[in-house]
This record gives structure tokens, C-alpha cells and sequence, in this order.
């Protein structure tokens, strides 16, 4: 029963059905309120319609009942990007930072921590970041012929040279 509800619920949000996917979601928290991984589908459903505000408690109960693997990193970059749209910019920030230590090779991880530290007027640190997230991620090779002139300068954004 517990397979067959989140495989339905999983493919209404597929077919961009996600009223009823979150409606099925939430009776699943009924059932299972300990279940971390149907606290994650759940918040994601919220994220999905919209209605992030209503996606941080589940998101955050998913992680504190030991969500792992790829699930809790797209928990941690779930929530932490709920907070960023919610404007909650130091608990964004704290998320993201959580994640990162857990998952310190997940870029999207780190791209989303740029967005946080830009909203935090962190301009030059947001920078630095997505520009090493460039360079470890692009197989562009015109930027690549650049790479070393590009991560020379990312440390050091605002100097001059005269």
C-alpha cells in the first residue's frame, strides 16, 4: 500500500497534476508522520504549487528524521532555497552551508549558496563561487583556454592593476 501511494503520488506530480499529488502527499503524512522520505516528497509538493511557506516543515522534519543520500541533499537544497525565496536569508545560508559540509562536491549546492550570499550583499564572495562552479563544470572550451586567467581573478575581484 505505502509503495503504491508514493508511486501515485510521484507520477500525478509527473503529470503535472501536483494539486492531487500534494493532496495524496499530505494523507500520506497522516499515515507515516515519522517516514522522512514522504516528509520530502511532501515539501517538494508544497515547492512545486508554489506554496513554499508550507514546505519548510516538512522539508526540515525530512532531515531531522535521517533522510540520506541523494535525498538529503535535494532536502538541503530544497530548504534552503525556500528560505531564499521566503527572504529568511540567514537561515538560508545556514542550510546551505550544512549541505555543503555534507555534500562538499554538489555544485548545485554551491550555486545556490551564491544566490544567498548575493542576497546577502555578499556580491564579491557569490562571484568567487559561481565562477570556481564554472570551472569545475564546463566543458566549454573557450572558457576552459581561460580557466587559470579565470581563477586568478575570481579570488580578486575588485582589485585594480595599473
Amino acid at each position: 500500500m505505502y509503495e503504491q501511494q508514493l508511486a501515485r503520488a510521484i507520477q500525478l506530480r509527473n503529470e503535472e497534476k501536483k494539486k492531487e499529488s500534494n493532496h495524496l502527499l499530505l494523507k500520506m503524512v497522516e499515515q507515516y508522520p515519522n517516514d522522512a522520505f514522504v516528509n520530502y516528497q511532501c515539501a517538494w509538493s508544497f515547492d512545486v504549487l508554489g506554496e513554499e511557506s508550507q514546505a519548510v516543515p516538512y522539508y526540515e522534519k525530512a532531515i531531522q528524521q535521517g533522510l540520506s543520500g541523494k535525498d538529503l541533499e535535494g532536502a538541503f537544497i530544497g530548504l534552503g532555497s525556500t528560505y531564499r525565496t521566503l527572504g529568511q536569508y540567514k537561515k538560508a545560508q545556514s542550510t546551505f552551508l550544512k549541505g555543503i559540509d555534507l555534500f562538499p562536491t554538489n555544485k548545485a549546492l554551491q550555486v545556490f549558496y551564491a544566490m544567498t550570499l548575493y542576497n546577502l550583499d555578499e556580491h564579491s564572495k557569490a562571484m568567487e563561487l559561481l565562477l570556481e562552479c564554472l570551472l569545475h563544470t564546463t566543458r566549454d572550451a573557450e572558457i576552459l583556454s581561460y580557466k587559470n586567467a579565470i581563477h586568478f581573478y575570481a579570488h580578486q575581484l575588485d582589485k585594480v592593476w595599473q
